[in-house]
């Protein structure tokens, strides 16, 4: 039986929130305003959080042991207590990275230095799928071997986007995780597990549910509606899932709900309304997608994310991180629905 943990807190959003302002056409944000809350910083700030963010992964495990009540302060207090080199490997290392990865960077950080060998490694290596690109790969490196000095920057540049954005941010989404929170703890009691997982997730079906001891669910507002998902082990998995209302949006005062114009963006395009008719009559891999098409399978990933983004396709992730998908047709029906509700 899998037992159910509960994460609430606002540092979650903290380091979501910076992936998602250096990532922000992946989550349907404005990247001029994105590029307008980055400039807050210094310049020297904010090019070292551009070039972490490159390549850092949001360290879903460390936050996730975080003390109550997990907001920024307590996390940068934390970060306050660690060696520098230690505070760098906390935040850059997962415990879900592919094999030898974290060995690799662990031995460029004791050396100071990398063979090429190593470089080639990590160049192939650090994501599951496509290699890094030069400037990614350097950045890598170099922050690498210098871990401590890593450690001593990060902790600035962090400190400075709390105070510079985040702090605001903070008040304005703590209440409403906490309401998302208290929602799917009562859910919870009512449906079953999978169903639970499907419903927060807005479409993610994880296959082999059952088979896990152990799952750790936390709402968030920035992510909304994609997830961040991690398994610190065989048994075990952390899910953060999007809890920022339907009509809400990233950008305060924006006053059109954001889920609705990526609808209407994912929408208007003829490639992914081919999609979406394939993926109406049966469920089907990229690569199958792509067959089908006769479009390079890249494309054809990037059309899926703008319609995962939109919640017009769910997603099975099987245990070997291959994904199939299918249209969630009822969800066209609900943008319908909140287009209409918004004309009038």
């Amino acid at each position: 039986m899998t037992t159910l943990h509960w994460v609430s807190g606002t540092v979650h959003d903290f380091f979501i929130s910076q992936f998602v302002l250096h990532h922000a056409e992946r989550f349907g944000l404005r990247p001029s305003w994105a590029a307008g809350v980055r400039q807050r910083l210094s310049a020297p700030k904010r090019e070292f959080l551009e070039k972490t963010q490159s390549f850092s992964p949001v360290p879903l495990e460390w936050m996730a042991a975080l003390p109550a009540p997990a907001d920024t302060v307590t996390a940068l207090d934390t970060l306050l207590g660690l060696d520098p080199a230690a505070r760098w490997a906390a935040l850059m290392l997962a415990p879900d990275m592919p094999p030898g990865v974290a060995a690799t960077l662990e031995q460029v950080a004791a050396r100071k230095s990398w063979i090429a060998s190593e470089q080639e490694f990590l160049r192939t290596n650090y994501y599951r799928r496509d290699p890094l690109k030069a400037p990614v790969l350097d950045a890598l490196l170099e922050s690498w071997s210098h871990p401590a000095e890593s450690g001593e920057l990060l902790l600035e540049a962090l400190r400075e986007y709390h105070s510079a954005f985040f702090a605001e941010e903070e008040t304005r989404i703590r209440p409403i995780l906490e309401s998302a929170q208290a929602e799917s703890q009562a859910l919870a009691a009512e449906i079953p597990l999978e169903t639970l997982v499907t419903q927060l997730s807005r479409g993610v079906h994880l296959e082999n549910l059952e088979s896990l001891s152990s799952l750790t669910l936390i709402p968030s507002y920035w992510s909304a509606p994609l997830i961040f998902i991690s398994r610190p082990a065989a048994d075990s998995a952390i899910l953060v899932y999007g809890a920022r209302p339907e009509d809400a949006s990233l950008v305060p005062g924006s006053g059109v709900p954001s889920g609705l114009v990526n609808a209407l963006k994912a929408l208007a395009d003829p490639t992914r309304l081919k999609i979406l008719r394939d993926l109406t009559i049966q469920p089907l891999t990229p690569t199958e997608l792509a067959r089908r098409l006769r479009l390079r399978a890249p494309t054809v990933v990037h059309h899926l994310r703008i319609l995962r983004l939109a919640g017009l396709v769910e997603i099975t992730i099987s245990t070997g991180n291959e994904r199939l998908y299918a249209a969630r047709l009822h969800a066209i029906e609900e943008h319908q629905s909140a287009l209409r509700e918004f004309l009038q």
